[in-house]
């Protein structure tokens, strides 16, 4: 187990292997998620209203795995996970080149969420391990400009390799995967405190891997997070439809305006997390939930692709605010010994945000192309109260204890 945890490099700061995998799947992400639409529509020959399925298989293997799997960093470790991690959905991305139909691309995508259930909440345990507690929102926002600049790269080169074929991403986006794995293998050392066995053996159960169901403030405030992403996601999963089948616009700008996302957050993430920082949470997610309104107030009133650049840096801005504040109350409510369990919380909620928005933002838009943008902006008022409501009660309750 000692010659497993050792990396083949002594390598002083663990974070920036966490950094720079962030990188990594925000570039294979960039390369294939805003074109898996249009390959699913056209190259697949999938309905419109089972891509939205096929989403929801991607989540759904994270959901499978996460009440199994979604604490395991705390008790076999960082390192091995994340390589394995990493290594299962690079090869799992690379299937995806080979796979016709529904059936085999939702089996594919179902394996490759098995693997992704633990990869983010894994990054950010690894970061959190290694890192002060107060410097954690700064450390995820740099986690987070990682994964944004990641995802500039993803839709440039996938803009260029569509022009080939619309399934090369999935090649690309595996090889990158498994790039990060070896890079795992050669620099990342172990991260995970050592503690009594006795502590470790009583949270073996599935009730430890679901933290959710014993903290009632963890319950709360991950249920609105939810609400308030469901809705976000309409952005990303309906837009690249809305782009391509009302205005009109090629893949490759679509994958343009993803790319102006990322750029917007690379540049003005840590910025604006420095203007925030003496923010309270209330403040900050109510400016978050009124720029998203914005956004899909724009998307409802006009229909032109300057209003869709518009609505892409709104949701941007959006994003840039909830980001890090999230691994960073969650992370702040988490005992040392499970803190990579209550990190898969958080990722269960991504993960179910990732299946049910996609899959009600697409079936609305079958409706009628506007019906997201109606639904969503009173959606995302009320979940942006009840969160900020909730993260403002956390840090009171937190401020208290030590008293």
């Amino acid at each position: 187990m000692s010659k497993i945890s050792l990396p083949l490099i002594s390598f002083p700061h663990p974070q920036i292997a966490g950094f720079i995998l962030f990188f990594i799947a925000g570039f294979a992400d960039g390369l294939m998620v805003p074109f898996f639409p249009l390959w699913a529509q056209h190259s697949a020959a999938i309905p419109i209203g089972l891509i939205g399925f096929l989403f929801g298989c991607y989540a759904g293997g994270e959901l499978i795995a996460a009440p199994f799997i979604g604490g395991i960093a705390d008790r076999i470790g960082r390192r091995p996970v994340l390589i394995g991690s990493a290594s299962g959905i690079g090869l799992g991305f690379i299937a995806l080149f080979f796979t016709h139909g529904v059936v085999e691309t939702a089996c594919v995508l179902v394996i490759i969420g098995i693997f992704e259930s633990v990869l983010h909440p894994t990054i950010y345990t690894l970061i959190a391990d290694v890192t002060p507690e107060a410097e954690h929102r700064n450390q995820f926002s740099k986690a987070r400009v990682f994964a944004c600049a990641g995802g500039i790269a993803g839709p440039l080169l996938g803009a260029l390799i569509v022009q080939s074929n619309l399934g090369y991403v999935f090649l690309a986006s595996g090889i990158s995967m498994l790039c990060g794995g070896v890079m795992l293998v050669i620099l990342l050392p172990e991260t995970r405190q050592q503690l009594a066995d006795e502590d470790a053996e009583e949270e073996e159960g599935f009730s430890a891997l679901m933290p959710a169901f014993r903290d009632r403030r963890l319950a709360a405030l991950l249920i609105w997070a939810l609400l308030l992403g469901v809705a976000g996601s309409w952005v990303e999963a309906v837009m690249p439809l809305y782009a391509y089948n009302q205005l009109g616009i090629s893949s490759a700008n679509v994958g343009l305006l993803f790319t102006l996302g990322a750029v917007l957050n690379t540049l003005g993430q840590l910025t604006l997390t420095r203007m925030l920082a003496l923010r309270s949470p209330m403040f900050i997610i109510l400016s978050a939930g009124a720029t998203l309104i914005l956004a899909f107030a724009v998307l409802l009133i006009f229909s032109h692709l300057f209003s869709l650049i518009v609505a892409v840096c709104f949701y941007s801005l959006s994003q840039m605010m909830v980001g890090p504040l999230m691994p960073a109350a969650v992370n702040q409510l988490a005992p040392v010994r499970l803190r990579a369990t209550y990190m898969a919380a958080l990722s269960v909620v991504s993960d179910l945000r990732d299946s049910v928005g996609p899959a009600t933002g697409t079936a609305l838009f079958a409706v009628t192309f506007t019906l997201p943008w109606m639904i969503g902006i009173p959606i995302v008022a009320m979940a942006a109260l009840g969160l900020g409501i909730s993260l403002s009660s956390n840090n009171r309750s937190s401020s208290q204890t030590p008293e």
